[in-house]
């Protein structure tokens, strides 16, 4: 409960990019270019995977659910984004604040259990190709990802209903331009303490838990292609798992760089502009990565052109 000379709070500002005002224009287009690239690559890949017979595999598959949960991510934070940048500042209720940062917080942990199991897929696969066909078959692959998102559900929940419960009195504004964790929890004048265990333990299995079982699978994986003998075939194997190595370099680059570099006074202001990095720079690259680097895109996307422009001239 707030003490009697605090108000409650019902609605949180968000003032965004403060002191670029004057170049709001410029944002505004520049982020509703990248919104509208981001949604373009990512639904082309999600469309391509459902409809090509011959994309229909395990690595595409989980691809197409990443593609997804890059549209959700990005779907969750830049149309808000926009308004706020075109406005200067956008009042929000506290519940649908809370809201978009439980969607945030799904799709970006979601993204890096995607990433582990795409690893698991291409350690099968070159390590045990003989027994890839019955560990990666279409009704396991399902199976994984519905497990995926009960986990992810359960896991992001528990931290949102502590911070649902929270006392947020005094202050409503945060300088930001989505409702991200850290600006939220410090709105609170309760305890969070606890909160802040909770999202460190959670943080630990959705982040670095995924990541030691990338880095241990590609090490299997680099192992495994040392031992093949001639140099054709160990190119061919590298290049089976090139275009995932580049994105997970990628997104956890980006994670990295906002989580784990030094704190310091204007920390909270910079972890604004880092949060970019994942919101935006992420889902950008995943489909660019993913139709330079791999042939089977590469090879659908010409053949799909081709017919297009066939169809055209007719």
């Amino acid at each position: 409960m707030c003490e009697f000379n605090q108000t409650q709070v019902t609605h949180i500002k968000l003032l965004g990019f403060r002191g670029l005002y004057k170049f709001r224009f410029f944002l505004f287009f520049a982020f509703l270019l990248t919104y509208i690239m981001i949604l373009s690559g990512n639904i082309l890949i999600i469309v391509l995977v459902s409809v090509i017979d011959q994309l229909k595999i395990p690595m595409f598959f989980f691809l197409k659910y990443l593609a997804i949960s890059d549209v959700l991510l990005t779907t969750t934070v830049l149309p808000v984004t926009l308004e706020v940048i075109i406005k200067d500042k956008v009042e929000i209720p506290l519940a649908g604040c809370i809201t978009q940062l439980y969607s945030a917080g799904f799709f970006s942990s979601l993204q890096c259990f995607l990433f582990a199991i795409m690893s698991y897929d291409r350690y099968l696969a070159i390590c045990n190709p003989l027994r890839y066909p019955s560990l990666m078959n279409a009704y396991i692959c399902l199976q994984v990802i519905i497990g995926l998102y009960v986990f992810v559900f359960i896991l992001v929940s528990s931290e949102i209903i502590v911070i649902y419960r929270l006392n947020y009195c005094g202050l409503n504004y945060i300088d930001h331009f989505f409702c991200d964790l850290g600006p939220v929890v410090e709105l609170s004048t309760s305890d969070i303490s606890g909160l802040m265990l909770q999202d460190f333990i959670s943080s630990s299995i959705a982040i670095f838990l995924p990541f030691a079982f990338i880095i241990t699978t590609y090490i299997w994986i680099l192992v495994t292609i040392l031992k093949i003998s001639s140099a054709n075939g160990r190119r061919k194997a590298f290049s089976t798992c090139s275009s995932h190595m580049a994105t997970v370099c990628a997104f956890y680059g980006t994670l990295i760089v906002v989580y784990m570099a030094p704190s310091d006074e204007s920390s909270s202001y910079m972890n604004k502009y880092k949060s970019l990095l994942y919101i935006v720079v992420s889902p950008l690259l995943n489909p660019i990565i993913y139709s330079l680097r791999n042939n089977e895109i590469r090879r659908v996307l010409h053949k799909t052109l081709v017919k297009f422009r066939t169809f055209a001239r007719k």
